[in-house]
């Protein structure tokens, strides 16, 4: 009996073994099968906009090159082949109406008939219309001033030299929006400029167009500081950060910096503003110190450099006095993320019942996506309510039958913990449900790196910040990023100070 039962126990013991081994194995696969994930497929739930392009731009290139083909060999068979119906094209969407048009008549050789002789009577037009483009086109503006004298009193009359962002520069305003669009726009770094430039005989060596760049952005830094301003007026924002490269002198290196982005609720009344701020880290004191006193709705991720704003009490950068905490919004898709990670990863019927609680929430949010705040709010009582908290008891439960370690256990875990953080949107019907509009906003940038790989210094960044923030927030209020830039740099060095908010790329704040 007694080997009996020491046989039993060791026979419990490697069973115990076996089953941690089991969940080490399992936790094990799943990062790999990540990581793999990661490293050889998408990212994400979904391919970036830019990547899905570049992909489907491919297969309908493809495609095309295949009809055509096709059609040339059509082509070269005998004329007395059976005739073939014409190839069914998708409706073209019309053209916009904005654009100028260029008219070009074609009339018949005669003005008789063919068959009779006699006069032809216009009936109707065939019309059709193609689109074309110009390359940029370089060209001079030639100001002239002439000079009057008085003999009488033996003095010279000039008109005054116009003014100009960049004093005595040859660039013209439209030359100086080319590059800052070229640069920070379509991430195309300053020596490609200079080659595109130099098709069109054109020499701008790229000691004067960084010239041109570095002066502009000190010109254009009170504008920005603006929207920073108005942005910490609101209640609730976003806040997100990217890597960026930055060189390291004399290393031969890169090191780490961060370009932190801080965007506006939609959700909430006003212009919508994105603000960027570099910064050589990722420590919490960089965001600390852009807030400053500002309190409200902070929408982030699980970084930990964001909990000491929703400490119990936080200090001012400035000085001792201690401030009342931000409120911590968490972001629903980072915790969605978590379950499809694990969905592609294992197939886990746990991830697509989550999934599928998840996308409930959202939908109820594409239904209250045109409504007031007032009439959200009630939906999201009515509905993501009593949604979220079956899912949380859904989640609990859940949870209590899953072995820890596993990546199921940490996939609810991420969810459980800040699941007062993820819920609190719901209970008001103008809070965000995730953290998806900063993440937008930025993505372009990230995307970016890949033309321009590193910035060349600390004041580089700050200064690609300085422009990306009047950008990236023309962009998200409708504005041609171009015009706005252009109308700017021309009212820029005559305008005043008191009226510099006339000046943001989002018209008048009222």
């Amino acid at each position: 009996m007694d080997q009996a039962a020491q046989d039993a126990q060791v026979i419990q013991a490697k069973d115990a073994t076996i089953h941690a081994k089991d969940l080490k194995i399992g936790a094990l696969t799943h990062e790999l099968a990540y990581y793999k994930r990661i490293r050889f497929s998408r990212k994400n739930e979904s391919l970036a906009p830019l990547q899905r392009d570049v992909f489907e731009e491919t297969w309908n290139s493809d495609i095309s090159a295949i009809d055509e083909e096709v059609e040339q060999l059509r082509d070269d068979q005998p004329c007395d082949t059976v005739a073939r119906p014409k190839r069914p094209r998708a409706g073209r969407q019309p053209l916009p109406e904005h654009l100028p048009r260029i008219e070009h008549r074609h009339e018949p050789e005669s003005c008789s008939c063919g068959h009779c002789g006699k006069d032809l009577v216009k009936v109707g037009e065939d019309i059709s219309e193609q689109l074309d483009v110009e390359p940029a086109k370089f060209f001079v503006h030639r100001h002239i001033r002439p000079q009057y004298a008085c003999r009488a009193c033996e003095t010279i009359t000039a008109a005054p030299i116009p003014p100009a962002v960049i004093d005595g520069g040859m660039a013209a305003v439209g030359l100086l929006t080319w590059v800052l669009i070229g640069k920070y726009l379509d991430h195309l770094p300053l020596y490609r400029l200079e080659q595109i430039a130099a098709r069109d005989g054109v020499i701008l060596s790229r000691s004067t167009l960084a010239d041109w760049v570095g002066r502009l952005g000190v010109a254009l830094a009170p504008l920005a500081d603006r929207l920073a301003w108005h942005l910490l007026q609101r209640d609730s924002l976003h806040a997100d950060e990217t890597p960026v490269p930055q060189l390291d002198p004399g290393s031969g290196k890169t090191k780490k910096a961060y370009l932190w982005a801080y965007r506006s609720n939609d959700l909430q009344p006003g212009p919508k503003l994105i603000v960027f701020d570099y910064q050589a880290g990722r420590g919490g004191r960089h965001v600390q110190q852009f807030l400053g006193d500002w309190r409200g709705h902070l929408l982030v991720d699980d970084y930990a450099g964001y909990k000491a704003l929703f400490a119990t009490t936080r200090a001012h950068p400035a000085s001792q006095h201690p401030l009342e905490p931000c409120i911590e919004l968490a972001c629903l898709a980072h915790a969605r993320r978590k379950f499809f990670d694990l969905l592609q990863t294992s197939q886990s019927p746990i991830a697509q019942a989550a999934l599928n609680r998840i996308a409930k929430l959202y939908a109820i949010e594409t239904e209250g996506r045109e409504m007031t705040a007032d009439q959200r709010k009630q939906l999201r009582a009515e509905k993501s309510l009593p949604l979220l908290t079956d899912l949380q008891a859904w989640l609990q439960q859940t949870r209590l039958r899953t072995a820890p370690n596993t990546a199921t256990a940490k996939a609810i875990d991420y969810s459980l913990k800040r699941w007062v953080a993820l819920s609190r949107y719901a209970e008001t019907g103008d809070l965000p449900i995730d953290n998806n509009p900063v993440e937008n906003s930025i993505r372009p940038i990230a995307l970016g790196k890949k033309n321009w790989l590193f910035a060349g210094s600390e004041r580089a960044g700050q200064r690609a910040a300085v422009i990306q923030t009047l950008l990236g927030t023309a962009k998200l209020n409708g504005l041609e990023p171009a015009a706005w830039l252009k109308d700017t740099l021309e009212k820029l060095p005559i305008w005043p100070n008191s009226r510099i908010d006339e000046l943001l790329p989002f018209g008048d704040l009222d």
